[in-house]
Parts: structure tokens; C-alpha cells; sequence
């Protein structure tokens, strides 16, 4: 556990510590700087909900990013406690997005390949896929263009105007007649 030293530095103070600290790399600079802020940043780690071991390492983590990082402090823009809150918040945001990102499950569903497809099913797969092919080839291009963005590429109608230079309505109407000129080429 760290011990609070009883020497408190203003803030003008901290700051040219912390300037000194990347200059020099003065380990005992920064023990004093160490010793002021981890038990203060432990302190607010547990008030924002992280539990006492938690709060430990993500200062001491955080304290070693200062240690790593102190010459990108620049006093102009922040103060040294501005900096270093930063780091320790932006660790403590980090730390909960690990927490909350779901397990790999190996057993899940999605992962389980689809079983080999038999070949009478390759075989109607197959032919159908020549018919779309036959029937968009009956499309006029504009039209086949806009199915093929849709339905093959994946794409939204939005980012497929966007594509193509085209009114939203405009890709709308042509997916319509496309589906009307397909429906009695394709059947179902």
C-alpha cells in the first residue's frame, strides 16, 4: 500500500515536477509524484465504483504510463493532475469495456460450420443460380447494376445512391421494376 506524503505541491509545482521528471528521469521526483497522486487516484478509481484491488492496479498502471509517457506532458495545455486524471480515466474506461465484451463460447451455434451441402442440392443451387443469372441478363443494365449492389454486394439503397450518383427514389423505383420483370422469369 502507498503512504501519503505529508509535503502537498501546488499545482504549478506538480507540473514542473512532472516537466522535471521527463527531463531527467529522476526515479525520486518521481516516488514523490507517485506517492502524492496513486492513493488519490485509487481514491476516486473506488468512488466510481472499481474495487479496492482494482483501483490499485489501474493506478499503479496508470502511474507507469506517466512514468513511460512524461514527456508528451506539455504544462500549456493542462496541469499535471488534468493529465494524469486522464490516463486513469481513460484506463477505467478501457478496464470496463474488457469487462463487458462477451467470452468467446466455442459452442456457440455461429460457430459451428454448415453440414456439406448434398450434391442434389449443389445441383438446384446450381441451376437456379444460372437462372437469375438468365434473368438479370434480361434487365435492362441500370436496373441489373442496381439489383445486383443490393442483393449480391449487400449494400442499402442509401449508400447504393451514393454509389452510383444517384436519387434515393431513383434506385428505389428501379429495384421495383426489377423485382416486377424477375418475379415472372424467376417464379417464387
Amino acid at each position: 500500500m502507498v503512504t501519503l506524503v505529508s509535503k502537498v505541491l501546488p499545482p504549478g509545482e506538480m507540473s514542473a515536477l512532472l516537466v522535471d521528471i521527463a527531463a531527467t528521469r529522476d526515479r525520486q521526483k518521481f516516488a514523490q509524484l507517485f506517492e502524492y497522486y496513486a492513493p488519490r487516484m485509487k481514491a476516486y478509481l473506488m468512488r466510481q465504483g472499481t474495487d479496492s484491488a482494482g483501483a490499485e492496479e489501474l493506478a499503479q498502471e496508470a502511474m507507469l504510463i506517466v512514468w513511460r509517457k512524461a514527456e508528451s506532458f506539455d504544462p500549456a495545455k493542462a496541469s499535471a493532475a488534468t493529465w494524469i486524471y486522464t490516463i486513469v480515466r481513460n484506463l477505467r474506461i478501457d478496464a470496463l469495456r474488457k469487462m463487458r465484451r462477451p467470452e468467446f463460447d466455442i459452442d456457440d451455434p455461429a460457430f459451428v460450420p454448415d453440414p456439406p451441402q448434398r450434391p442434389d442440392e449443389a445441383m438446384v443451387s446450381d441451376q437456379l443460380e444460372r437462372r437469375v443469372k438468365e434473368a438479370l441478363r434480361a434487365l435492362p443494365e441500370e436496373q441489373a447494376v442496381v439489383v445486383r449492389l443490393s442483393f449480391f454486394d449487400d449494400k442499402p439503397h442509401g449508400e447504393i445512391a451514393a454509389e452510383l450518383s444517384l436519387p434515393l427514389g431513383t434506385v428505389k423505383s428501379r429495384l421495383r421494376l426489377a423485382m416486377r420483370r424477375l418475379q415472372p422469369l424467376l417464379g417464387d
